[in-house]
C-alpha cells in the first residue's frame, strides 16, 4: 500500500528549500518585502515548509519500520 505521506512531504521538503534559499537570496532586497513591513515571508514560510515536509517523512518512514 502506497503511504502518502512520502510524496507530499518530499514535495514540501523540496519547495521549502527552494523558498528557502530564495528568502536567504533576496534578503538585502527591503523594496521587495516593504509590504509585508519588512518581514522576510519567503524564509520564514520556506522553512516552515520544511519543517513540515519532514515531519511528514518522518512519520512516513517511522511507520514502516514498527
Amino acid at each position: 500500500m502506497v503511504d502518502i505521506r512520502i510524496p507530499i512531504g518530499l514535495m514540501f521538503a523540496i519547495i521549502g528549500v527552494i523558498i528557502s534559499i530564495f528568502g536567504i537570496v533576496t534578503m538585502s532586497d527591503s523594496a521587495m518585502y516593504q509590504k509585508s513591513l519588512g518581514v522576510n515571508v519567503n524564509l520564514i514560510m520556506g522553512v516552515l515548509m520544511l519543517i513540515f515536509g519532514l515531519v511528514m517523512l518522518f512519520f512516513a518512514f517511522r511507520k514502516k519500520k514498527g
